[in-house]
């Protein structure tokens, strides 16, 4: 099956209340979702988002590597049907290896993009075949039990979140800590929350060796389970040096990527602990390499989430946190405790104790408001192959008329086709770009003919 179109949001969703950590500060979502269309019109969307102090990305990188690198490899491409099979390996990794990696300067791996695309391509190929993702990965576990996290800010605000979710059912706490009394908020969370609830730390790298050492000694006193990413990302070894003298367990976060980290980290016996995100490590095919990994290793494994994902890596997440054996804590699926507004028009959050029931509608099993898409996009970049292009040219000889204009994007300009040559001389596929950006008030349109070879133009 052929992709003829692929749609770029990126958008800008206001959180409920500000998310902080000693990396960073968040009042709104930043997620960037790719919805594609296959020849026989099925739609699936994907998620990504772009963190420069994990995988190297920024949202313009992000963007720019699915225009350039991930979509036309994607319109090239005739992907075979899903179907289930008792590998999930084998029925996913023809999706996941057509899509190039992206390297660039100060790029870690263009992860968040990578994952965008592969889940819009599996939610789509799979919606084709009626088919939804808990087919291809059986879930292990009746339900998915999520975890509570308590965002850096005051410990009197740190307190008050822990006794809601306490008073919720949730028996698991990340606390996220720095450099600013790391085990005196850990202690009073301690006290409001009493011994039977599981407290974890994620220092986000905060700390140089030396002190981690010393907080960690503190707060294995305190019975906190695990330590995440205490020291920033560097040489494995250092890692493993601070795990053997650790009374706390130590996780890898930013330490773990690409695979090549995951192999070092095991090699090292740097961590007990895997943190496997499906954006930061590149989508499901390489989230679940990770794990085989970990598993080979005795390691244990959270399935975490990046702050501010909308459904769709909510629903991602869950399926493969219900898929995995040795997954311990599982994080993400805030939607709406978070987020002004999510996408989906059924609700991803966890209920009491933090709980979540499989997903079984097909695709990645959540139906997505296009309207809300548009609402909080302040960029749309659509992509049209050049069958779709021909398509279109059917249905309307003018190719300039936006059908699904959107009322707030502004004026249109025209601007004429030009050409984008690379040397091959093979020009296989057309691109059809569209953008809106709502602060600029500017709409334009190009026709990219994107070929293999110098036109002389």
């Amino acid at each position: 099956m052929r992709i003829t179109e692929a749609r770029i949001f990126g958008l800008r969703i206001p959180f409920v209340e500000t998310f902080s950590h000693s990396a960073s500060a968040r009042a709104r979502s930043d997620s960037v979702v790719v919805r594609v269309t296959a020849e026989n019109g099925t739609v699936g969307y994907g998620e990504g988002v772009a963190r420069p102090y994990v995988t190297g990305e920024t949202v313009e990188s992000f963007v720019s590597c699915v225009v350039n690198e991930l979509w036309p490899a994607v319109a090239s491409a005739d992907y075979a049907q899903i179907t289930r099979s008792p590998d999930p390996f084998s029925a996913l990794s023809s999706i996941s290896e057509s899509l190039p990696d992206h390297s660039a300067n100060g790029v870690i791996a263009g992860h968040g993009a990578r994952t965008a695309v592969e889940l819009a391509l599996i939610d789509c190929l799979l919606r084709s075949e009626r088919l939804s993702l808990g087919e291809i990965l059986p879930p292990k576990r009746p339900a998915v039990i999520y975890s509570g996290v308590i965002t850096s800010g005051s410990i009197d605000a740190a307190v008050r979140h822990a006794r809601y979710f306490k008073l919720f059912g949730i028996k698991h706490i990340k606390i996220k800590i720095d450099a600013a009394n790391p085990v005196e908020r850990v202690a009073a969370i301690r006290r409001a929350v009493g011994p039977d609830v599981s407290l974890r730390v994620d220092a986000n790298g905060a700390f140089e060796p030396v002190t981690a050492s010393g907080v960690l000694s503190s707060l294995g006193e305190l019975g906190v389970a695990v330590a995440e990413q205490p020291i920033p990302r560097g040489d494995p070894a250092e890692l493993a040096r601070l795990s053997s003298d650790s009374p706390i367990p130590i996780m890898a976060d930013e330490s773990l990527v690409t695979l090549a980290d995951a192999r070092a980290l095991t090699a090292t016996r740097a961590c007990e602990y895997f943190n496997l995100r499906l954006s930061k490590c590149g989508g499901i095919i390489r989230t679940l390499q990770m794990a085989r990994l970990a598993e080979n290793a005795g390691l244990r494994v959270q399935l975490g989430s990046h702050v501010g994902e909308t459904a769709i890596l909510s629903a991602a997440g869950r399926h493969v946190a219900a898929y995995i054996d040795q997954v311990e804590f599982v994080e993400g699926s805030y939607g709406k405790l978070l987020l002004a507004e999510d996408i989906s028009r059924d609700s991803i959050v966890f209920g009491h104790g933090g709980a979540a029931p499989l997903l079984r509608g097909p695709g990645l099993g959540i139906r997505v408001r296009e309207e809300v898409l548009r609402k909080y996009a302040h960029n749309i970049i659509t992509l049209v192959s050049s069958a779709g292009l021909r398509s279109r040219q059917r249905r309307n000889k003018n190719v300039s008329t936006d059908e699904e204009r959107h009322p707030s994007a502004g004026t249109t300009r025209k601007s004429s086709p030009r050409k984008v040559c690379h040397g091959s001389g093979n020009c296989s596929a057309r691109l059809f770009v569209q953008a809106a950006d709502k602060e600029r008030k500017d709409r334009f349109r190009t026709a990219t003919r994107l070929c293999g070879h110098s036109h002389g133009e």
